[in-house]
């Protein structure tokens, strides 16, 4: 992006907290400001992607090789397509000035895409673009990776979302999802940046919502609990997530 942006966006200040170089001075303000009323954000938000890395390595070593991600804001700083190396990914967003920025991004990156998609309507991504970039979504398990995007769906609009995402892939499909859990709420001041359309909600509600999804042995946990390569990160339980298989 060569201009700079009013307003900030949640995923420059998620790419400002990750080290990435996507982001501009109003959303380091912005995530700064954040910060003030809550305290430092940058290594839950590693945390969250680490979670990432580790449910798309145990998806390739299962065989999983086209991953379909909703919502990827700037993909840099250990996304999927560099923790799958030689996957096919194909990027979603719903906002058109972070799509055109994650391709810039990925300029000469083989297999891997970045296209409009909104979480909300899984089925309304361009067909011909999940088919260009994902051509065996229909009949070969595909990876959903679904993070940092349910806390801004109310209910009846993630349960939709979640039971779409379901039919657009062939069993045997695998989802990364996670949630913000109720510990924002201690920070009314931070909790009130949100905005009114930020939900949080207790990790024993959120499995209702999943559907027809199954969740795997591991359960909802904390995202800095699921399978930790070592000693788990000390960080707040604000995220919590798993995987679930079609």
């Amino acid at each position: 992006m060569t201009t700079q942006p009013q307003a900030p966006s949640t995923a420059r200040m998620i790419d400002y907290w990750l080290g990435g170089t996507g982001h501009h001075p109003v959303d380091v303000a912005a995530a700064q400001a954040f910060e003030g009323a809550y305290g430092p954000c940058a290594e839950i938000f590693r945390s969250l992607r680490a979670f990432s890395g580790r449910a798309t390595r145990q998806l390739a070593t299962e065989g999983v090789d086209q991953f379909l991600v909703f919502g990827a804001g700037i993909p840099a700083q250990g996304n999927v397509h560099e923790t799958a190396p030689g996957a096919r990914v194909l990027y979603t967003d719903v906002d058109p000035e972070i799509v055109a920025a994650g391709r810039e991004l990925l300029a000469g990156h083989p297999n891997v895409d970045y296209v409009l998609g909104d979480a909300a309507n899984p089925g309304g991504i361009d067909p011909a673009a999940l088919d260009r970039a994902l051509p065996d979504h229909a009949t070969r398990p595909v990876g959903l990776i679904f993070l940092g995007l349910a806390a801004f769906l109310d209910d009846a609009t993630l349960a939709r979302a979640l039971d779409a995402m379901y039919d657009l892939v062939p069993a045997g499909s695998q989802l990364a999802f996670d949630f913000d859990a109720m510990e924002l709420a201690a920070y009314p001041e931070a909790l009130a940046m949100m905005g009114p359309g930020f939900h949080m909600r207790e990790p024993a509600d959120f499995g209702k919502l999943l559907g027809r999804w199954q969740v795997t042995a591991d359960g909802i946990v904390p995202v800095a609990d699921w399978r930790p390569d070592a000693t788990p990160e000390q960080v707040p339980d604000a995220f919590w997530g798993g995987l679930a298989t079609k």
